[in-house]
């Protein structure tokens, strides 16, 4: 139906165009001459008066077949005015006789078939009709049809040459509206086919769970599927037109020496990037050519988000390696304890065998303090492997914090040249906490800062709050930071600080550390470690508001367990 009334409205468009060239400038010419042109001006008003009446009308017809037939009777109207006109102009002598070729030719926009033949027998019917009346004088006396001036064959030839371009113009003209017709509806069909198949492939790589991006020749996004778009956190508007590389926040080594256009078999690898809210994400990435036409156009990447898989490794890992603990402390137990409580026995009773010399006396005083050492590191051990289940109860952290600082303080005093400072935020941070617990992880920390600082420095206490976004799960962490400037960890021992018995100390179990991050760990949080040699470590104690989240950042902590 639109196409219907574009026709309609191209007919109407051109009549105006038409009557405006022909009558305007015949109209100029007669009135240079001095003759009268009352005809011309009746037509051309009668025109334009016509085309308003007609765009009223088109806009309230809406069915096809009322259209057809509305733009039938415009045709018809136009034979009657071009007859008119013929007739006032000379008749078979008349120069506007050409108007029923034109009229022919337009008439084949009106979608029915043998239209040309049809208009071209009407207008020789009509263009017969004026012929005989001017030929036979028949209306001579009302001064419409003056006599012609050419003979009967003159007449009849001239009639002929004009019958025969009518049938010809409409012969073709209808032929060729035809063949249009059939090549525009071919293409239609064509172009609905390739809709479809468009819309098919969209919805396909629109309903996979796998992201799907494209890139053109440069690397540049052209393509991003909703996958894509929530494994990201970015926009399809967001990364269209920026490179690929830079989206994913990733310079593959293997591809550095090659541009993205290069790329001439499949890829497939790992890389850990940043979301658009700039958590982590880990992604597996297939990376392939993309070609059209047997050329390289570009480039199709389908990545997976492989976040909370590799957190249920990290999670995996971390069972096994609390599980080997536990073993391994029990075998402790059964294996060093036992015997050691024997050896301390013994020498107790050497102890009091007054007939030992001084010397006796004293060895065997220093075996029994070691021995009671050596207990004792067995009892701390067999604390951090198995530790008491948690006393949860809501309080706030700030609190916490100060109930440990007055301890804090007092050791601060007892060191040379070290100052505490603290800066806790304006907010209450309450979280589910052991508080006795945790005051030992703040205390722990403090005392290494001190350590970390033999000839002096400062420690500032900060908290704070934060919100993650893990593989989806959204919380609130707390963060307690422990910044001194002291001495630093070299980073070759960053990996070990958290491990057992690992210590740099002259004097110390090598437990403590590793006992903090045991009680963090069962609070559901997770240790930052920043640190550089001679400018100082900061340690964040990261804690969600409650230990059941299921939200943890393992990539910002150091965990034990990744260790072979």
């Amino acid at each position: 139906m639109d196409e219907i009334k574009t026709r309609i409205y191209w007919l109407m468009g051109w009549r105006v165009v038409l009557v405006t060239l022909l009558l305007g400038l015949s109209l100029a010419f007669q009135v240079t001459k001095g003759e009268r042109v009352e005809t011309f001006y009746a037509l051309i008003v009668f025109t334009y008066g016509a085309t308003i009446l007609y765009a009223l009308i088109l806009q309230h017809l809406v069915r096809p077949e009322v259209l057809v037939r509305f733009a039938w009777g415009q045709i018809a109207i136009d034979f009657i005015v071009e007859s008119v006109l013929i007739a006032r102009t000379g008749g078979i002598e008349s120069p506007f006789a050409v108007l029923y070729v034109i009229s022919v030719t337009v008439a084949s926009l009106v979608p029915r078939r043998r239209v040309g033949l049809l208009t071209a027998s009407l207008c020789i019917i009509l263009f017969g009709l004026l012929t005989n009346l001017q030929l036979y004088g028949l209306t001579e006396t009302w001064g419409w049809l003056p006599h012609t001036r050419l003979s009967a064959a003159e007449t009849l030839q001239a009639f002929g040459v004009y019958a025969l371009a009518f049938l010809v113009v409409g012969f073709l003209s209808g032929a060729l509206a035809d063949q249009l017709r059939t090549a525009d509806q071919s293409l239609r069909e064509k172009e609905q086919g390739l809709h479809r198949l468009r819309a098919f492939h969209e919805n396909i790589v629109n309903s996979i769970s796998s992201g799907v991006f494209t890139t053109d020749a440069h690397g540049l996004i052209t393509s991003f599927n909703p996958a894509a778009e929530e494994a990201t956190g970015y926009s399809s508007k967001q990364v269209h037109g920026r490179p690929w590389r830079e989206v994913f926040n990733w310079q593959p080594e293997r591809l550095e020496s090659e541009g993205a256009e290069r790329v001439s078999h499949n890829l497939r690898f790992e890389v850990e990037c940043k979301r658009a809210d700039g958590n982590r994400l880990i992604l597996g990435m297939t990376l392939g050519p993309l070609h059209e036409q047997g050329e390289t156009t570009g480039l199709v990447g389908v990545c997976k988000d492989l976040t909370q898989i590799r957190d249920l490794e990290e999670e995996m890992r971390r069972k096994e390696w609390l599980a080997s603990l536990g073993e391994m402390s029990a075998g402790m137990a059964h294996e060093i304890r036992n015997p050691l409580g024997a050896l301390a026995g013994a020498m107790q009773m050497l102890r009091k065998d007054v007939q030992a010399d001084e010397t006796s006396q004293r060895l065997v005083e220093i075996a029994v303090r070691e021995a009671t050492r050596l207990n004792a590191i067995i009892t701390e051990f067999l604390q951090y492997a198995r530790p008491p289940a948690l006393n949860l109860v809501e309080c706030d952290l700030n609190k916490v914090l100060a109930e440990t600082f007055d301890l804090v303080q007092h050791e601060a005093r007892t060191r040379t040249n070290i100052t505490v400072v603290t800066a806790p935020c304006s907010d209450t941070l309450p979280a589910q906490v052991d508080q006795d617990q945790m005051k030992q992880v703040f205390w722990n920390f403090a005392v290494n800062a001190f350590d970390a600082m033999p000839k002096g420095g400062q420690l500032t206490v900060s908290t704070g709050c934060r919100k993650v976004d893990v593989a989806g799960r959204k919380a609130d962490v707390i963060e307690v930071s422990f910044h001194d400037t002291g001495e630093g960890i070299p980073k070759k021992n960053l990996d070990k600080i958290f491990l057992p018995f690992f210590t740099t100390k002259k004097s110390g179990s090598g437990l403590g550390l590793a006992a903090v991050h045991r009680i963090v760990d069962l609070h559901g949080g997770w240790i930052k470690v920043e640190s550089e040699e001679g400018l100082g470590t900061r340690f964040g104690v990261c804690l969600p508001r409650t230990a059941d989240s299921g939200v943890r950042l393992w990539h910002e902590g150091r965990e034990p367990w990744k260790r072979s």
